[in-house]
């Protein structure tokens, strides 16, 4: 059995995250795949933190059930039967693009949504209750993140006051890391947490505004040079964005991704000047970019559907991150460790 070693890049997109629950869960079947290293933002993030935390209890398949653990809260769906009512949301449910669209205009959400655009969470949430801190603090022990056992992680949050990103790993992640790396502005209130590194209280926000995810921390911290990015946000949308909706969820997509392109676009200049020589072999990493994807999913959905864990969504969501995971390894497993599988300059090329 040839080993073969990797890291992961988990992408941030609310409710879109249970995408990558699937991913993971293929990729940890794989007793041949060995997981160095996960840098992840927001739903990323979490995924990630359940990953580490069920790793240190239970190997592979203690990170499995946490993970799942995790999203099945979400859902309300933990606890007998969950496995009876999850095959038959997955039978009876309707298609996601459908589901997304009732979402859309769900009297609910819409007045929810109308709510953030007047008031800021500091106004509507003066108490700052966090409705993801009791699930985190529940499922994921602080004390696992600092262990050497599984992979390293590497939890990105975008400081508020300088608009950088904040790396936190080892013991520095804790709840308050992961939810500051998932803290949309517009929803909650900043997190704040004590740098030593400036000796201050600073605020930070969602990950994804500086690095969705970041990918520099894989370049110095690990030794594999194989990173398979997990995208949850499309890369690309043919059809050209009308409705309010439509054009907020297309700008939240941008946005996230402009980050990610950036250090597409260095890791293709490095590996240029690698193969021409330029850049003599060691002395600056060479980089293998690989892509787990459903775009043709993902182009269905909207910034709506991330910010509701509808049951039935998540489910698909997650039996199709399985899926797409599972065609990548049947295609791309041999070239793990000897290329890129993406076409690093079509990606980042200027029109």
């Amino acid at each position: 059995m040839t080993r073969r070693t990797v890291n992961l890049a988990l992408q941030g997109g609310g409710a879109h995250g249970a995408f990558t629950w699937g991913a993971l869960d293929r990729i940890l079947e794989e007793e041949e795949i060995e997981i160095e290293g996960v840098t992840a933002t927001s739903a990323g993030a979490m995924n990630a933190a359940a990953l580490k935390h069920g790793w240190v209890k239970g190997g592979r398949e203690g990170a499995r059930e946490t993970i799942a653990d995790f999203w099945l809260s979400l859902t309300g769906l933990d606890g007998a039967g969950s496995d009876a009512v999850m095959e038959w949301l997955r039978l009876f449910s309707p298609a996601p693009a459908i589901t997304a669209r009732a979402m859309q205009y769900n009297p609910a959400v819409v007045a929810g949504s109308a709510l953030t655009r007047v008031f800021s969470p500091y106004q509507f949430n003066p108490t700052n209750y966090h409705p993801l801190r009791e699930t985190v603090e529940t499922l994921l022990d602080e004390r696992t993140m600092d262990s050497s056992e599984g992979p390293k992680l590497f939890i990105n949050a975008t400081n508020v006051r300088s608009g950088k990103s904040r790396i936190f790993e080892g013991r520095e992640v804790t709840t308050d890391a992961i939810l500051a790396s998932a803290c949309l502005p517009t929803l909650y209130q900043a997190i704040e947490i004590d740098d030593p590194g400036t000796g201050r209280r600073e605020a930070y926000w969602d990950g994804g505004y500086v690095g969705n995810p970041a990918l520099y921390p894989l370049f110095y911290r690990t030794q594999t040079p194989d990173i398979i990015i997990v995208h949850i946000n499309p890369l690309h949308r043919e059809e050209l964005p009308v409705t309010a909706s439509e054009i907020e969820s297309r700008i939240n997509e941008i946005s996230f991704n402009a980050s990610l392109l950036r250090e597409l676009r260095a890791i293709h200049f490095v590996n240029r000047m690698l193969d021409a020589g330029t850049i003599v072999e060691g002395a600056m990493k060479r980089n293998h970019v690989h892509s787990i994807h459903d775009d043709a999913l993902m182009n269905q959905l909207g910034l709506i559907s991330k910010m509701t864990p509808n049951r039935a969504l998540l489910l698909q969501l997650r039996d199709a991150g399985y899926a797409a995971t599972d065609r990548f390894l049947e295609e791309f497993r041999p070239s793990l460790g000897e290329r890129s599988t993406v076409d690093l300059g079509a990606i980042v090329a200027s029109e």
